[in-house]
């Protein structure tokens, strides 16, 4: 062996044992639904299965309030999500509402999707099941980013269940991002991803929670080990790729102008996700519709200034003919 061999074995031997210190440092491995329902599946959390096509599927829900409220409240997360970003509202509304917020199929506690498909279709049939299995038979619809899409596209396809939106910094237009959380742009790499399955640094969770925040010093550790415990339930990880291999962006924008439900939109004027611009789009589009910016705040306004954001909810649900 020369010299130079020496010097290139030497220099392999450094960089795999930098390599297993790194992979060591941040191996995530998937965490099973029981280990996590002690911290964040308290009562009222509930478990309850939907029959889908598929079979049945697990939906971890919560849904508070009184039970004789002639028009219930659905509330929708977004993308890597949970019903904990809706803690905030429901406690602002459930003394005289009744509320169900829910995880969707790969996020929270709910897990994967029982046959592995996340399109738009799929989730808008999971939310009409979900109304069918709680026997309502209309509701009042909110939803943040994803789940803004997913409101108005179920109020879109199905317009007899909802009889009115809330529309949260919601997706469902070809929009361009201003700057993209670091963890979904893993999730966009299938080499990268597919290690992100057992590894999982907790600095990108922290960098991907404060980049939706219009301000980041309000992202606490306590949040931040929300998100990033419940990103290792098992399949979620897995779940989120497929759901971005799945997006058709702006499918049904072209059809916005269909609905005729009241609706409130809520925007973020620091959102860099999707960019306040979609705001005006929304509300040109759906007639009627009352627009609120919130300049100060970021993707989710809901999650982050609950008590502010909720005050033109209260106001607009006041007006609601009962």
């Amino acid at each position: 062996m020369n010299i130079l061999q020496g010097v290139l074995l030497r220099a392999l031997g450094l960089l795999l044992l930098a390599l297993c210190m790194l992979a060591a440092a941040f191996y995530a491995p998937e965490r099973s639904l029981q280990s996590l329902i002690a911290n964040w599946a308290p009562a009222p959390s509930d478990f309850i299965e939907l029959q889908r096509p598929a079979g049945p599927q697990l939906i971890h829900l919560r849904d508070q309030g009184p039970r004789e409220d002639p028009m219930p409240i659905v509330l929708i997360h977004g993308t890597s999500a949970s019903l904990h970003a809706w803690e905030g509202w429901v406690a602002g509304l459930a003394a005289t509402r009744r509320v169900i917020s829910f995880d969707l199929p790969g996020f929270g506690l709910t897990g994967p999707s029982i046959d592995g498909d996340y399109s738009d279709e799929a989730y808008v049939g999971t939310i009409v099941a979900l109304l069918d299995h709680l026997q309502l038979d209309k509701v009042v619809m909110g939803g943040n980013s994803l789940g803004g899409q997913l409101a108005w596209e179920t109020a879109l396809l199905h317009p007899q269940r909802v009889a009115a939106l809330v529309l949260v910094d919601a997706g469902g237009l070809a929009f361009r991002s201003e700057s993209v959380p670091a963890g979904f742009r893993v999730a966009r790499l299938p080499g990268v991803r597919h290690l992100a399955r057992n590894l999982l640094p907790r600095r990108l969770v922290e960098s991907s929670v404060r980049n939706v925040y219009g301000d980041p010093s309000l992202v606490t550790p306590a949040l931040v080990d929300r998100y990033f415990e419940l990103t290792l339930r098992e399949g979620n990880r897995e779940a989120l790729a497929r759901r971005i291999d799945q997006l058709k962006p702006g499918f049904y924008a072209d059809r916005l102008r269909e609905l005729t439900q009241p609706t409130l939109i809520l925007w973020g004027g620091k959102d860099r996700l999707i960019p306040p611009d979609n705001a005006a789009v929304f509300q040109r589009s759906i007639a009627g519709s009352q627009l609120v910016m919130f300049p100060a705040l970021g993707h989710v306004p809901h999650e982050e200034a609950p008590a502010a954001t909720l005050k033109p909810v209260q106001e607009f649900l006041n007006r609601l003919p009962h």
